[in-house]
């Protein structure tokens, strides 16, 4: 099998990949939504087309930073976005950690595991726009 050289070709591969992938992720949510309705959410989330949903969508979130990052306008440092990023997140860790203290059945180490996983799955990204912004900076 001979490689494509042909730039039409490459562009026009990569609009029915993506029309596949689209199609894919409908399936999965119909499917995940069908779980959902006729046997609820434990059901669903069991389900190993949850994890392979998730995992999806975190590696596409993850891929369209790196293109976004490309096209932004280097106005602001790198430095002070990131701050500005963690001074949210952090906040909205302390929020949401206390909010899900209220309860009868949830306790103060709840409300630290919960904003603590908050504050690392924003810290994540956080860091990796930081990583793209300051690469793309130094070019």
């Amino acid at each position: 099998m001979e490689k494509i050289k042909d730039e039409r070709l490459k562009l026009k591969n990569l609009e029915n990949i993506r029309i596949a992938f689209i199609i894919q992720t409908f399936g999965i949510v119909a499917i995940l939504v069908f779980d959902f309705v006729s046997k609820g959410m434990e059901e669903m989330t069991g389900n190993p087309l949850w994890i392979v949903f998730l995992i999806t969508m975190v590696a596409f979130s993850y891929l369209s930073m790196n293109i976004s990052i490309e096209y932004e306008k280097p106005r602001k440092s790198p430095k002070k976005s990131l701050g500005i990023w963690l001074s949210v997140l952090v906040f909205l860790s302390i929020l949401i950690g206390f909010l899900s203290t209220i309860g009868e059945q949830y306790t103060a180490a709840t409300g630290v595991m919960v904003g603590g996983i908050i504050f690392i799955c924003g810290l994540i990204p956080a860091l990796y726009i930081y990583y793209l912004r300051k690469k793309n900076r130094e070019e």
